[in-house]
């Protein structure tokens, strides 16, 4: 590996931690863990199945049913029977659990926001581009 790449890795590396930390600090004032930030996520825009969150989660299925029963004793999901398969649950966003996951993810976005701000219009494109070919070259090993 090369000097240029190991430099490469050790700024990607800061810039995931201090993104985690920051992520964990939001999550922390709404009262949530990380985990449970990351399940309110992914059921913005989606009603999956326990079966599927523990793909999206990368968690084993008595840990995600065990997430998604706390975060329904909260008020912040409903799991409902899978309408085509009786044995599925699925897992719906409750209103309470939307305007956390909004204040979250606004909070976080306006924090990166100022951070963003330092690049001119170019400079923004260009990281952001960039960046997408990394994450496609990570999915794609």
């Amino acid at each position: 590996m090369s000097d240029q790449t190991t430099t490469a890795v050790e700024l990607l590396v800061h810039l995931s931690s201090t993104t985690m930390t920051r992520l964990e600090e939001r999550a922390g004032e709404a009262g949530l863990s990380v985990q449970q930030l990351r399940l309110l996520g992914i059921l913005r825009d989606r009603e999956p199945t326990v079966s599927e969150l523990t793909v999206h989660l990368g968690l084993d299925k008595s840990s995600v049913s065990g997430l998604v029963i706390r975060a329904e004793r909260r008020g912040l999901v409903r799991r409902t029977p899978d309408a085509v398969d009786g044995r599925s649950v699925r897992v719906q966003l409750q209103p309470h659990g939307r305007a956390l996951i909004d204040q979250v993810t606004a909070r976080h976005g306006n924090e990166f926001a100022r951070a963003f701000a330092a690049l001119d219009p170019a400079a923004l494109a260009l990281w952001m581009d960039l960046t997408r070919r990394l994450i496609a070259a990570q999915r794609n090993p």
